[in-house]
């Protein structure tokens, strides 16, 4: 059992995962879930696009700890953008369960911005009643030290130096900053594709861009000591000055930098095939994430795919049952990238 700061027994504390697209945070919320320590959880899931599969996931990993009913969706939307429509009525109602949870877990959208979530935990509606534990951020260490995710500093300082009038920073750059800055404690996924070189080369980035000194842990397939992240009582909804971000002093923020697209295939015959077309989506056309569900002819389980850049991951997860047999994928990629013809003609496999 966790033992909570006592100033917080009064509050549900809250733990907001957030990261980088596929960074893993799915994946360390299913490890939560099973190694609850002791806790009733309950877990609201911000999808980026229409298509919730994250949820999907997290809902087949239900138990008597974290039941079906506890595991909720905001989709379409970020969260921090749809405040008083759809996150605070959503979190009042897994405060209103049966069972009041005793520490929810937030999966943020890839693409979203942590502060400004931190700053919706200042409505009357829900201060009184929630806290933020901490916030949780990862970042996949092969990934960070290929420089992906992560600016070359001394590179674009002078560069900066060179000509005052030119800006380096990219979207995913931003992003990735923003969220590591808001952070309590900094994850080091996907630790065995980085070796030991990856991942001192990812904690060097990573520090060079840390506001303030914090913890950095490196992780494998989600699998973490609980108590290394659950129980902080950092109160970050009162912190929020120590969290610098890109978007300070801005009114609102955008993610028309980022665009999402649903494409809807018919059966396939090879997994493998299907991985190496999803593959060159992102050697052709930089496509960042590709994520969902797909029929195999001749196969009674749904195959769950999930894809960062190259990389790409497929499993057969549960049997289709009375639920059709739909393969849907969603892709995404910054704004320019997405052309959904040219998208289905790789995934379907058309000649160019």
């Amino acid at each position: 059992m966790i033992d909570l700061p006592k100033g917080d027994l009064t509050k549900t504390p809250v733990t907001v995962i957030t990261g980088f697209l596929g960074s893993g945070k799915t994946t360390l919320i299913r490890h939560l879930m099973q190694n609850p320590q002791g806790l009733r959880l309950a877990v609201l899931v911000n999808e980026f696009g229409t298509m919730g599969v994250d949820g999907d996931i997290l809902k087949g990993c239900a138990d008597d700890t974290c039941p079906a009913e506890n595991i909720m969706e905001l989709s379409n939307g970020c969260i921090c953008c749809t405040v008083a429509d759809d996150f605070i009525p959503t979190l009042e109602r897994l405060m209103a369960l049966p069972q009041k949870p005793d520490h929810i877990l937030i999966e943020t959208s890839g693409l979203a911005l942590p502060k400004p979530l931190l700053k919706a935990f200042d409505w009357p509606a829900i201060r009184s009643r929630i806290t933020v534990d901490g916030v949780i951020a990862l970042a996949d260490a092969e990934a960070v030290a290929a420089g992906r995710f992560a600016p070359d500093v001394a590179a674009v300082d002078a560069q900066r130096a060179a000509d005052d009038s030119l800006d380096h920073e990219t979207p995913l750059s931003e992003v990735f900053e923003d969220q590591i800055s808001c952070a309590d404690v900094i994850l080091l996924t996907k630790a065995d594709l980085a070796g030991e070189a990856g991942i001192a080369a990812a904690r060097a980035v990573i520090e060079a861009e840390l506001p303030r000194k914090l913890p950095i842990l490196t992780v494998t397939e989600g699998q973490i000591d609980a108590r290394l992240i659950l129980g902080l009582g950092a109160a970050a909804e009162d912190d929020i000055a120590a969290r610098p971000s890109h978007h300070d002093g801005a009114d609102d923020h955008e993610h028309e930098d980022f665009d999402t697209v649903v494409i809807d295939l018919p059966e396939i015959t090879d997994p493998a095939d299907l991985a190496a077309r999803i593959a060159r989506l992102a050697s052709e056309q930089n496509i960042l994430r590709v994520k969902g569900h797909v029929a195999v002819t001749g196969k009674p389980m749904r195959l769950l795919v999930q894809a960062v850049g190259a990389r790409v991951r497929h499993q057969y997860d549960r049997p289709w049952g009375d639920q059709p047999r739909a393969s849907r994928l969603v892709v995404i990629a910054e704004h320019d990238d997405v052309n959904p013809e040219a998208i289905r003609a790789v995934l379907e496999g058309v000649p160019a």
